[in-house]
């Protein structure tokens, strides 16, 4: 059984070759941006929100959402490499890593979401917090028995351990499953909310064994003060940090990405469902 559903890639330009065949692991081709948006809008929608509904919505649940429809727009950024040649991924799986609330052993939780691009933002959220809640918990078979697995390989050979299981899990996409690991745990792009961490700017690294093109991190929502129609005026903004794979993401996905980030959280009553009572036109 295949772990992931893959197509290959067949209209691979040249630069595209070259990319692949200058770079071996996703240490060399790092890229990094960042984007900054206006969150006032968004910060105004998410308090109509829970207004109507009780239901406390963050601006990671807005970024999640927003990044599935990116990757829905751009589906050559939403893949991964195998045998040197580029694989689209048929799904959207995000991953979300949220701070532990446990003080005594401090970390981030994953909370993996599938098909980011065809569900509401209400239930991204819902799925994003009960994932959460289930690794808090040790409520997560899966991960669990993943974790378990790690505490047994001696250090010495954790680097060859990445190696295997991310050569079995991408490069030969066997279900991991049968080994006690997670399926996909990583998805198509990976989200860290830097700035419950305090961060208004933080760049992470590619891990090569995930097969994660793309890494995110928002920043703390923070007030500057911006140029509207002539005037400087107090607004909110959040930067959103990028770090992603040259070998067969580029400039241009990266805009796609980032335009629908920026189109998305500036003008989230024209995409995001509106909350109950709430028209379109309101």
């Amino acid at each position: 059984m295949a772990h992931l559903e893959l197509k290959p890639k067949r209209d691979v330009s040249s630069f595209r070759k070259l990319a692949i065949g200058s770079w071996t692991t996703a240490y060399d081709p790092t890229v990094y941006g960042t984007l900054t948006v206006r969150m006032d809008a968004a910060l105004a929608y998410l308090e109509a929100h829970h207004q109507r509904t009780g239901v406390r919505l963050t601006p990671m649940h807005l970024v999640l959402k927003a990044l599935g429809e990116g990757l829905r727009r751009c589906p050559d950024a939403n893949a991964l490499l195998r045998f040197q040649r580029i694989y689209l991924r048929q799904r959207v799986t995000l991953c979300a890593l949220v701070p532990d609330a446990d003080p005594v052993r401090p970390g981030l939780r994953p909370a993996r979401i599938e098909d980011v691009d065809q569900k509401d933002l209400l239930t991204v959220a819902q799925e994003m917090e009960a994932a959460v809640a289930r690794a808090r918990e040790g409520r997560d078979a899966a991960l669990e028995k993943g974790r378990g697995l790690l505490k047994r390989v001696p250090p010495l050979l954790l680097h060859g351990f990445t190696r295997l299981m991310s050569f079995l899990s991408y490069t030969l996409n066997v279900d991991p499953t049968w080994l006690g690991l997670p399926r996909d745990p990583f998805g198509s792009a990976v989200v860290v909310d830097a700035g419950t961490l305090g961060l208004d700017t933080a760049y992470l690294p590619l891990a090569p064994f995930t097969r994660v093109p793309i890494f995110i991190a928002p920043g703390a929502v923070r007030e500057v003060a911006v140029v509207e129609e002539g005037r400087v005026v107090p607004g909110r903004v959040m930067s959103i940090n990028a770090s992603f794979d040259h070998r067969f993401i580029d400039g241009y996905h990266a805009g796609v990405i980032a335009n629908t980030l920026r189109e998305l959280l500036e003008h989230p009553a024209e995409f995001f469902d509106a909350p109950p009572g709430v028209t379109r036109t309101e």
